[in-house]
């Protein structure tokens, strides 16, 4: 016979369904109320619709009959309508939104679910009160990324606002950060050490790129993808990355392509020849140096604080007759 359900929690144990379903009321911000077809109903749009939105932002399909959505499901469906709607968005670009803000949110909501749960691991908490811990957290931390993202908002708007000609038409400098030696350090490191060196050149990357006026784009595992609104400004982010692995015993090497030239910013993300370019140099480029193409190195002739010198062609994947140029600092000469 089965025990009784309530006897755990009358001999003084957690009622851990109870507490569960607790944890998910505070994250979700109320109860589950509605199926699929009743959550589109009440945000106006056709199933259909809902479903598609809801795949973009990276869910599993939910049964027709499953009662899974919230008040705040509704009110988010009704708000990306609205946004089409009102002709803020174009319809086709609708699934890209949601598709975007859903694997951006993904790995912030991993992050922070890891953190949150390496956090119990090292405390004394219940089960009942970790959950108050966390309805604490959430609106500490949702006012924190709202912050960060207005931030980010202006200083966008800022540089679209200011920005030059060559801006305007999608001119900027991509580059790519490589850590060498990558899939030897993943056979040899335990997870959490891994963990712990990815972290640290994350964090590093990050700093320098923002120092030097570039923005990172993202990070892939062993690598980070920035871009700058000058050469100069490039140049200034790989040097100074360079000098800031070599000053530190427990970093690998990187190996750092640069190009120059139009790009398509898409959604947060940017995409072109130049990218590709820039990733082929970095596969090229010895440990410890700095790559840069034909365009990058006429924008930076004559610049007092860089040395450039041109090597031999190399055919790499999609170029055949690819020119790089070694960059570094003009007190090397």
């Amino acid at each position: 016979m089965d025990p009784d359900p309530g006897a755990a929690a009358a001999e003084g144990q957690p009622d851990l369904g109870a507490l569960q379903a607790e944890f998910e009321r505070t994250l979700l911000g109320g109860e589950r109320k509605f199926t699929r077809v009743e959550v589109s109903e009440r945000a106006g749009i056709s199933s259909e619709r809902a479903q598609r939105m809801w795949h973009a932002l990276g869910f599993a399909t939910v049964p027709d009959d499953e009662i899974a959505f919230t008040d705040g499901d509704v009110e988010a469906l009704r708000l990306v309508a609205a946004l089409e709607d009102d002709n803020f968005i174009d319809p086709s670009m609708e699934s890209s939104l949601a598709r975007k803000l859903g694997q951006t949110q993904s790995r912030l909501a991993s992050w922070q679910s890891a953190m949150f749960l390496e956090f119990l691991a090292t405390s004394p908490l219940e089960a009942d009160e970790a959950i108050e811990v966390a309805g604490l957290l959430l609106p500490a931390m949702e006012k924190l990324q709202t912050y960060v993202w207005r931030r980010h908002l202006a200083a966008a708007a800022g540089r679209a606002v200011a920005g030059s000609d060559e801006l305007a038409r999608g001119i900027r400098a991509v580059g790519f950060a490589d850590i060498v030696s990558y899939t030897r350090l993943t056979r040899r490191l335990t997870e959490a050490e891994l963990g712990q060196l990815i972290e640290r050149f994350e964090g590093m990357a990050a700093d320098v790129v923002a120092l030097n006026g570039g923005r990172v784009i993202k990070s892939i595992g062993d690598e980070v993808l920035f871009v700058t609104d000058t050469a100069a400004q490039a140049a200034a982010v790989a040097l100074a990355l360079q000098d800031a692995v070599a000053a530190t015993e427990d970093l690998p090497e990187l190996r750092i392509g640069l190009c120059y030239g139009s790009i398509l910013i898409r959604l947060g993300d940017v995409y072109g020849e130049v990218v590709n370019i820039a990733a082929r140099l970095t596969s090229e480029c010895k440990p410890g140096r700095v790559l840069v193409d034909r365009e990058l190195a006429a924008a930076l002739d004559g610049h007092p604080a860089y040395r450039l010198r041109k090597l031999r062609r190399v055919s790499v994947r999609g170029y055949h007759h690819l020119v790089p140029f070694a960059l570094q600092r003009a007190e090397t000469q």
